[in-house]
């Protein structure tokens, strides 16, 4: 059965996926189109930014062609869900990523539709001041 993995709120599928308890272990060849990895000399790298795999640790994150998506992430520091009836994997942002954005005082991009229908991002009032108004019921 193929995984979905959303990495970068962007679902993938892996059909050679394995997962195991809180690993997820993928295809060396399926890796790069699920997140944007790839392994290197260097580690497992992503663009510019590599990350290199302990000696020490080697078996957590390489088994033959399979590489641990979910040791790297962990490594990362990067929350994982898993849904194992659904198959399908969640990566979020990594803890530093969102202290970055925290830091730059810059709302993340987000659209919603109003009571009409027609929807609106919040980039489409960017230099504009904006009110936001939200409500729960718990």
């Amino acid at each position: 059965m193929a995984v979905t993995v959303i990495y970068d709120d962007k679902p993938a599928s892996a059909a050679g996926a394995q997962p195991q308890g809180d690993d997820l272990w993928m295809p060396l060849g399926e890796l790069r189109a699920a997140a944007g990895w790839e392994l290197k000399p260097e580690g497992l790298c992503r663009d510019e930014r590599c990350v290199p795999i302990p000696p020490a640790q080697r078996d957590q994150f390489l088994r033959g062609d399979m590489v641990n998506l979910a040791a790297l992430a962990r490594r990362l520091g990067q929350p994982v869900v898993h849904d194992d009836a659904h198959a399908v994997w969640f990566f979020g942002e990594s803890a530093d990523a969102r202290r970055s954005a925290l830091a730059s005082l810059k709302a993340p991009d987000f659209t919603l539709p109003d009571l009409e229908g027609k929807t609106h991002s919040l980039s489409d009032y960017r230099g504009r001041k904006v009110l936001l108004l939200s409500w729960a019921s718990w």
